[in-house]
């Protein structure tokens, strides 16, 4: 039986969460329980918000913990806009956004696949 863990979209979010985490390991340190704590804890919300629903009873409830992660990489774009527009980073190579990016396209093909087992 496959696991959340089986899921690319798990495996995306994950890897992206670690990205945040090495990301914002060079913000200001008077920004640790500002942007730091925020960004870290919308990206695990994520990869969270993905287990938990792969592991409720339901496609309902699945589904329904699939929006919420992905209403979560909303809140990530707008803080590493912000974050960028501080100073504490450069979004040269958008390379941070078209990780997200990849996470909201797999995670909204998830909705679409779970959507279908509901209808």
């Amino acid at each position: 039986m496959k696991t959340h863990k089986d899921l690319n979209a798990w495996q995306k979010s994950m890897d992206f969460a670690e990205k945040i985490y090495k990301l914002t390991e060079n913000f200001p340190a008077d920004e640790r329980f500002g942007l730091v704590s925020q960004l870290r804890r919308a990206a695990v919300s994520v990869v969270s918000n993905i287990a938990e629903g792969a592991g409720r009873y339901s496609s309902r409830e699945f589904a329904q913990f699939l929006y919420i992660a992905l209403a979560s990489t909303s809140e990530i774009e707008t803080q590493i806009i912000l974050a960028e527009r501080l100073g504490y980073f450069k979004l040269g190579s958008k390379d941070i956004l078209n990780d997200l990016e990849t996470v909201r396209k797999l995670l909204s093909g998830l909705i679409k696949s779970v959507k279908t087992k509901i209808n």
